[in-house]
């Protein structure tokens, strides 16, 4: 009996013994933790790096593989897609940096998003299996980029007033201001090709924005603004500063101008147009300043000047002094051209006019953009003035 009692003691002692053998390890590996990302982007591709941070280092490599998942921003076009791509953080390492290429490029849309998907990890754990990478856009209004230079106008000049501003403070535009839509007849007489929308008028920062984009609507490829103070803001003689930095580029054709009050009465050219500011983009560093009226017909008469930089480049102060008998065009302050309207036959400005800011694409006078032509282009307005 008793060396029975010891067989089995025995018999548990090993059965007891090759279990705790049989028992798996536990390992304390090191974890990677990883957040989700947000990239800028810009005009040009660009490698950003995604940061893996780990809170120990590991006596070995670390392995895994990881995916790109599209989501509203594509893979090949947004960014460079990869599939089950190896990863390694080498061993004694506490940080590592995921390198993924952001496509760039120069087209308005809205901030897009992605996935990254890490795989089969060997010798660490992950604090979560994806992260989101958010592509926000650097061309949208947010992002544009205002000038910091240029010419600035005074407040007072000797023997004026000044009667009327728009600073363009706030989120978007005064009541003095209305949005006309559409294409036009002929394309606002001129064959132009942009249609006219509210959504590319904005107002940030202390300035107006009005942007000229290559898209599809209302039939056409390109959208634009136009806003005009018809009805509300008028003047008849006075100083007139606008502080502004112009768009470029082949069929682009900025414009600060104005339309006599009576256009519905007589029409045009019998309302009288003066053009505060023209350019065409091909010519960015070319300002040019005009009178239209009827003379038994359509008549004009204009002038220019050249800049020493392009008008894209800085803001500059785009001005008139007008009373009875005479018109002068004024950039920075300094003369280039003017006209003498006291005959008779140019009554059209001696009345008053209303102001018309709008960025044309296209037309007779520009031509049609092309294969140079950048998209979106911005017409940057800081500050307008009235002095009488």
């Amino acid at each position: 009996m008793k060396n029975i009692f010891f067989l089995l003691l025995f018999t548990l002692t090993v059965l007891i013994t090759s279990c705790g053998e049989d028992e798996p390890q536990i390992v304390d590996l090191p974890k990677v933790t990883v957040e989700n990302a947000t990239v800028l982007e810009s005009d040009n591709d660009q490698t950003v790096g995604i940061t893996l941070t780990l809170d120990k280092a590991s006596d070995g490599n670390i392995v895994f593989n990881y995916s790109t998942i599209g989501g509203t921003a594509a893979s090949g076009i947004d960014f460079d897609g990869v599939s089950s791509e190896s990863f390694t953080i080498n061993a004694g390492s506490t940080t590592a940096t995921l390198e993924v290429v952001i496509s760039g490029d120069n087209v308005e849309e809205n901030d897009e998003t992605f996935e990254i998907a890490f795989l089969n990890p060997i010798g660490a754990t992950f604090n979560q299996s994806r992260i989101t990478v958010t592509i926000s856009d650097d061309d949208v209004d947010g992002g544009v980029v205002i000038p910091t230079s240029g010419f600035t106008s005074p407040l007072t000049y000797p023997g004026y007033t000044l009667v009327w501003q728009d600073e363009f403070d706030g989120s978007s535009l005064s009541s003095d201001w209305t949005q006309e839509i559409g294409t036009g007849n002929s394309g606002w007489g001129n064959n132009e090709l942009q249609y006219y929308r509210t959504e590319n008028t904005t107002v940030n920062g202390g300035n107006l924005i009005i942007e000229a984009k290559q898209e599809s609507f209302g039939g056409g490829t390109y959208t634009s603004s136009r806003i005009i103070t018809k009805g509300d803001i008028s003047f008849k003689y006075g100083r007139v500063d606008i502080r502004a930095v112009m768009p470029e580029g082949q069929g682009l054709w900025p414009a600060l101008w104005m339309l006599g009050e009576n256009i519905d009465q007589v029409s045009w050219p019998a309302c009288g147009e003066i053009d505060i500011m023209e350019i065409v983009g091909h010519q960015p560093n070319k300002v040019h300043g005009t009178i239209h009226w009827d003379a038994n017909g359509h008549a004009n008469y204009g002038g220019s000047k050249t800049s020493t930089s392009d008008l894209s480049e800085e803001f500059h102060v785009f001005s008139i002094i007008w009373d009875a008998n005479e018109i002068k065009w004024l950039l920075d302050g300094v003369q280039y051209h003017n006209v003498d309207i006291a005959p008779a036959d140019l009554d059209e400005f001696r009345e008053a006019f209303f102001f018309i800011f709008n960025v044309a694409v296209g037309g007779n006078w520009p031509g049609n953009p092309d294969a140079t032509t950048s998209f979106p282009q911005r017409m940057i307005v800081d500050y307008m003035l009235v002095f009488q």
